[in-house]
């Protein structure tokens, strides 16, 4: 049963209030408050309150270390089993290596005088003349009064034929350093080159710097025939004796490599 009643006069302007509403044989039932929507395990519960939702915990950090894998909407597919490989016929045998192709061995050339010896490496250039054998049947050398000379062999092939070819000259005299002062430095691999009156030239390649005694000297090793076009160079060394003389020679092995045809404009 409810009305309107007023309240006693305490000095404040009276105004109507509301009686509460009292049904006499009822309880009033207490009003159930829905559960919070988010909650971690092992959180308290929290009474609801629409005027402050629940917030959503963070997402946890992307581990940087891992790749990123886009999820798909659709179902994974079973993993295809390998492809077995085609049969292409039977195998075939490795092919032995193929041995290193040996350069061209230029063609003898003709006959013809040289006129002048050069050596790249030593930057030597010296003229040639011709030399024959003495009375003992011993190769001649070029005139000691004139150092700067070389000599080559007549009576043997010319350079540039088939055969071995022979120039001397003097290592020094009285005066100094003669020729071929700096033969024995020569190195394997260096150039000489005979100059000759055709026109020619004659490239050989060096192979050997030997030193023999006098007394045992390899005739036949330094002078025997030879198939394709050699070249040897030779002069004293060894010790010196002021009575006889060098008592070793020095002796360079060169094979010819290559021939220059005569310039046009020369």
């Amino acid at each position: 049963m409810g009305g309107i009643w007023w309240s006693e006069d305490d000095g404040r302007p009276a105004g109507p209030v509301a009686a509460p509403a009292v049904e006499l044989g009822t309880r009033r039932r207490p009003r159930v408050r829905p559960p919070p929507r988010h909650r971690s395990p092992g959180a308290p519960r929290l009474p609801y309150d629409p005027r402050h939702p629940p917030v959503k915990p963070p997402l946890r950090p992307r581990d940087p270390r891992r790749p990123h894998q886009p999820r798909s909407s659709q179902p994974a597919q079973p993993a295809q089993p390998p492809r077995p490989p085609r049969a292409t016929g039977p195998a075939q045998p490795p092919r032995a290596p193929q041995p290193p192709r040996r350069p061209q061995q230029p063609q003898p050339l003709s006959r013809s005088k040289p006129t002048s010896l050069r050596i790249p490496s030593l930057r030597l250039e010296a003229p040639l003349i011709g030399l024959g054998l003495d009375r003992r049947h011993q190769l001649t050398t070029p005139p000691a009064d004139k150092p700067r000379l070389a000599g080559w062999y007549e009576g043997g092939p010319a350079p540039g034929e088939a055969g071995t070819s022979v120039v001397v000259g003097h290592l020094d005299t009285r005066t100094g350093p003669a020729v071929f002062a700096g033969l024995s430095t020569l190195k394997p691999g260096r150039l000489v080159e005979a100059l000759r009156a055709d026109g020619r030239t004659a490239v050989y390649t060096v192979d050997a710097v030997r030193m023999y005694e006098k007394a045992h000297f390899p005739t036949q090793e330094v002078y025997g025939a030879r198939k394709r076009p050699e070249l040897r160079l030779i002069t004293c060394g060894g010790v010196y004796d002021r009575r006889s003389g060098y008592k070793s020679n020095v002796v360079v092995f060169a094979h010819l490599t290559k021939t220059v045809a005569p310039s046009r404009h020369a």
